[in-house]
């Protein structure tokens, strides 16, 4: 019984240790000049521009990120904003439409996913469409299709803490 009860303590100081050094790799995007923040969960993703805000995981194909903002109504459905940015995705190589599905986080909105094909190699989009009234502010991650996949945990936090000043 003791064994266990050890085991058990040793478990749960090494998740709250782990945690603890996850939360401070973590860093907040923020510059007086533009009207958002976000959190950035890894130290290896670095901001290469601010206009349009553009951060990168490593080199571009390995993960990119370029936040752009849309004008629509707020009674125009998130769906049909959505459809008509996949309009100018269908010329990519090899484009193949995923599903939108909805997503929430201190905006809420949706999330667009496809693949396609570049320089011969699988690649991979993730889109998160934010609402705030009249405008839809759009997080672009595309990378290797592989990668996108691993770095979804990272991609989701970084939409869930995107939020106006």
């Amino acid at each position: 019984m003791k064994r266990l009860t050890d085991l058990l303590l040793f478990t749960i100081f090494t998740a709250v240790a782990f945690a603890a050094s996850a939360q401070a790799q973590s860093r907040t995007f923020s510059d007086p000049n533009i009207e958002f923040t976000f959190e950035i969960p890894d130290e290896r993703w670095k901001v290469v521009s601010k206009s349009p805000v553009s951060v990168v995981f490593g080199v571009a194909n390995e993960g990119d990120l370029e936040i752009r903002k849309i004008t629509a109504l707020a009674t125009k459905p998130l769906g049909e904003v959505i459809k008509s940015e996949e309009e100018k995705l269908q010329f990519l190589r090899g484009f193949v439409a995923g599903k939108d599905e909805n997503f929430s986080g201190a905006l809420r909105g949706a999330v667009y996913n496809y693949e396609f094909v570049r320089s011969g190699r699988n690649m991979a989009g993730r889109f998160y469409y934010l609402r705030s009234g009249d405008t839809v502010y759009v997080l672009r991650f595309t990378a290797y299709a592989d990668k996108l996949r691993s770095l979804r945990t990272q991609t989701d936090v970084m939409a869930r803490t995107f939020q106006l000043k």
